[in-house]
């Protein structure tokens, strides 16, 4: 079973102590992943992380082993680690995302994510949040009266002409076109 977390086990974790690696593990519960004490992700917030004495109590209880600090000599599955970063993207469109930041929330290095989600995606993780985010914009101008602009911004695209060259190239009308065409489209029904 998992204990709670004391002072110097906390201590062994925002100061990534390796020291510690052989006496616990730490999981956190919002991300779901299990990593080592010396392990160099971002520090969790402590409310979130739960001990275990080694991986198979981790595993038992669904985390995944970190694909940076391996703390259990096991990897997580490719696939499985390309669903959590889309897990990652599709509820964090709207914010700013870089390769960088994935990586780091995902537990990988930023070249390996790449590449790896380029592998079995077919697709960059860059080119995937733009789709995402071409998606929502959908959305919103099907759903809402919001400005072009407003729109771009709640995507993730605060530039109005970058969004509205990228929503071209990616559906092949332009924002205003698109709302133009549904509006065409609803009154011809």
């Amino acid at each position: 079973m998992t204990s709670s977390i004391t002072e110097e086990q906390w201590q062994a974790i925002i100061t990534n102590d390796a020291s510690f690696d052989v006496i616990f593990l730490y999981g956190v519960r919002t991300t779901g992943i299990f990593c080592r004490p010396s392990c160099k992700s971002p520090n969790p917030k402590r409310e979130y992380v739960r001990i275990f004495q080694n991986a198979q109590q981790a595993l038992a209880e669904g985390f995944r082993p970190c694909k940076r600090c391996k703390p259990c000599e096991q990897r997580m599955p490719d696939e499985e680690w390309v669903l959590q970063i889309k897990a990652v993207i599709d509820t964090h469109y709207h914010e700013p995302l870089t390769l960088a930041l994935l990586a780091e929330h995902c537990h990988g290095s930023p070249y390996y994510l790449q590449r790896t989600f380029k592998r079995i995606m077919n697709m960059s993780p860059a080119d995937y949040i733009q789709r995402v985010r071409i998606h929502h914009a959908k959305q919103k101008l099907m759903q809402t009266n919001q400005s072009i602009a407003d729109i771009g911004v709640k995507v993730g695209l605060p530039n109005t002409s970058y969004f509205i060259t990228l929503f071209k190239q990616y559906t092949g009308k332009t924002p205003k076109q698109f709302r133009l065409a549904l509006q065409i489209q609803q009154t011809e029904k």
